[in-house]
């Protein structure tokens, strides 16, 4: 049996999505987005700490080990560097470049992801995938045209979205995953045939 922490990674690509969606609405403003320098931090640490491990141990089954994996990485990577910039009062553009080949990757897989059939709804997570690359790919065109509010808030409205999808595919796997694992065992314990470390609150399934 393997133990997956897509979850841990799906919520905080929530909160990523909606403080990017922030930081888009207030106009890439330094002073009015110098606050979010540090929840954009905490984003990228988690994203690319989970997203390195997975595509370096690859703890999924095949080619999810990619797409939620190296995707992670690199949605992490562009967090960090945003989170510098913000902090220091540096200009975005380099960031948003990244997150231009970021988000093409992403979209990439989503399609991939369709095609293939993988995942129990495969339409959900590529439309979740395409969703949060587009949004990526759009924060540098949302720089240039900073000033013109209509295609901030398109491109919001747009992470918003990916935000809303990834929040119903992570909140909705919690409950699964705590009954999936509830009497999970590290392996070493099982080799050596000791029981539970812990005490079950209630009937296990």
């Amino acid at each position: 049996m393997f133990v997956d922490y897509l979850t841990l990674l799906l919520i905080n690509m929530v909160a990523g999505l909606v403080v990017l969606a922030v930081v888009v609405l207030k106009g890439f403003d330094s002073d009015g987005c110098r606050p979010w320098a540090a929840a954009s931090a905490m984003v990228g640490f988690v994203a690319v700490a989970g997203g390195l491990h997975m595509s370096l141990t690859w703890p999924l089954p095949g080619s999810y080990n990619c797409a939620y994996g190296e995707m992670s990485v690199l949605f992490g990577v562009c967090f960090l560097g945003a989170a510098l910039a913000l902090a220091k009062g540096w200009a975005l553009t380099g960031v948003a470049v990244y997150a231009v080949f970021a988000g093409a990757a992403a979209v990439v897989v989503g399609a991939g992801i369709m095609k293939l059939g993988l995942t129990a709804q495969p339409g959900v997570a590529g439309v979740g995938f395409i969703l949060t690359g587009l949004g990526g790919m759009l924060i540098l065109p949302a720089l240039w045209l900073r000033r013109v509010a209509a295609f901030r808030v398109l491109v919001a409205i747009i992470l918003l979205a990916a935000a809303a999808i990834w929040a119903l595919t992570g909140y909705v796997s919690y409950p699964k995953h705590l009954s999936a694992f509830a009497n999970w065992h590290p392996p070493a314990q099982t080799a050596a045939g000791e029981g539970p470390w812990y005490e079950p609150i209630g009937p296990t399934p």
